[in-house]
Order: C-alpha cells, then sequence, then structure tokens
C-alpha cells in the first residue's frame, strides 16, 4: 500500500503550530508530488496554542481593570481619531469620557490588545439634538481618572 507524504512548509515565525495527520491511499491511487498546491484531499489541521501565563495572573489582571471600568477618564495624550462620521479629524485631548470595556483578557486569555481600553465619548454636534456617542480604544498611560466633585 502506498502512504500519503506530508508537504513541508518553510518554518514560520508564528507561535501557533500545525499537525497534520497522514491519511492511507488506496494501492490504485497514483502517488503525487508536491508541486506548491496541496491535493484534492481532505485532511484534519490541529492548531496548538500554548499560553506562559497562569490564570492565576489573568485574574489579578481581570480584577484590577474591573475596578476601572464604569469610571470618568480625560484624555492626556494628543490622539485624533477620523472614525467619527460628523466630526472627521477629531482631537480627543481633553475630552471626558467613561471607560466601558477592558478588552486585554479576552475568554479568560491574555490577548496582545494594544489599545486595552474601550473608552465611550459623547460629543454634540450642531444641529443634532443628541449627542454623537463614540468609542475609541486607548492605553492606559493616554488617559487620566477624573474625581467626581
Amino acid at each position: 500500500m502506498a502512504t500519503a507524504t506530508a508537504c513541508v512548509a518553510p518554518p514560520s515565525t508564528s507561535t501557533s503550530s500545525f499537525l497534520l495527520l497522514r491519511r492511507r491511499l488506496p494501492a490504485a491511487a497514483p502517488a503525487f508530488r508536491c508541486l506548491g498546491a496541496a491535493p484534492h484531499r481532505r485532511g484534519r489541521i490541529q492548531v496548538a496554542l500554548t499560553s506562559e501565563v497562569s490564570s492565576d495572573d489573568v485574574a489579578a489582571e481581570e480584577a484590577a481593570a474591573a475596578s476601572k471600568i464604569g469610571r470618568r477618564v480625560r484624555v492626556t495624550a494628543p490622539l485624533r481619531v477620523y472614525h467619527v462620521l460628523k466630526a472627521p479629524n477629531l482631537d480627543v485631548q481633553g475630552m471626558e469620557g467613561v471607560v466601558n470595556q477592558y478588552v486585554g483578557v479576552w475568554k479568560g486569555k491574555r490577548i496582545t490588545a494594544n489599545t486595552p481600553y474601550k473608552v465611550e465619548f459623547h460629543l454634540p454636534v450642531e444641529g443634532q439634538p443628541k449627542p454623537v456617542r463614540f468609542f475609541v480604544h486607548l492605553r492606559e498611560d493616554e488617559f487620566e481618572f477624573v474625581d467626581n466633585e
């Protein structure tokens, strides 16, 4: 019986590893060569993800971030956003908003969010009865907490 051989791709820089499962070909099947394209056979690919962080560290990070959700903040860094249609090229430095969500932990695992704090802002626009609501993702060093006076 002939056996299928796996095509080996050049090593990648990704941290995920792929495991290819081999299947036996029928005896009458012709042998094939890897020419860059995979054969039209169905195979299974398994992805192995490893985490170097303990669950206690992630739980502590979530608890620390949970105390900041709902607090009022002021943006201290010069930052322009372009996704607000009613106010293109908007500078949010000095604006006040509310921390809405922490996205640095997802399903109990730490993810590499560069700007993990989702902050909600309300911008009054001339000619509209209600202010425009928009969200901006910020790092912790780009805002300061405003004391409730």
